[in-house]
């Protein structure tokens, strides 16, 4: 009795453990698509924690995240409509179940144009 009762708790264990270790989870590279060189105008906002700020560009249903090496040149241009050329990447988010999370525009090397009061 002894003997089985080790034997049959040492497999349940042993499967338990099993389905912890789990398969190897298929990895699926980002998409991101090449850099263009876009035109681009909007409101400069602060957006995020204090933590992690983030400035964003917003015009209409679209906001473009500014990199952060780049955000200094926009921080002081806060609520104020500006107009910047930069490189675009464009990367698709998911979710955790493989479904899209929608898109995640972000700006690199920005040369602003115009300010408006």
């Amino acid at each position: 009795m002894n003997k089985s009762f080790l034997f049959i708790s040492l497999f349940v264990l042993s499967s338990v453990m099993l389905f912890a270790l789990g398969s190897k989870e298929k990895e699926t590279p980002k998409e991101e698509t090449p850099l263009n060189v876009v035109q681009i105008t909007g409101v400069v906002r602060l957006v995020g924690t204090a933590h992690f700020p983030e400035i964003v560009i917003s015009h209409d249903d679209k906001d473009w995240f500014v990199v952060k090496a780049e955000a200094g040149k926009l921080h002081d241009l806060q609520q104020q409509v500006v107009t910047v050329e930069a490189e675009e990447t464009v990367t698709e988010l998911q979710f955790a179940n493989g479904m899209s999370a929608g898109m995640r525009r972000e700006l690199r090397n920005i040369r602003i144009i115009s300010v408006e009061q």
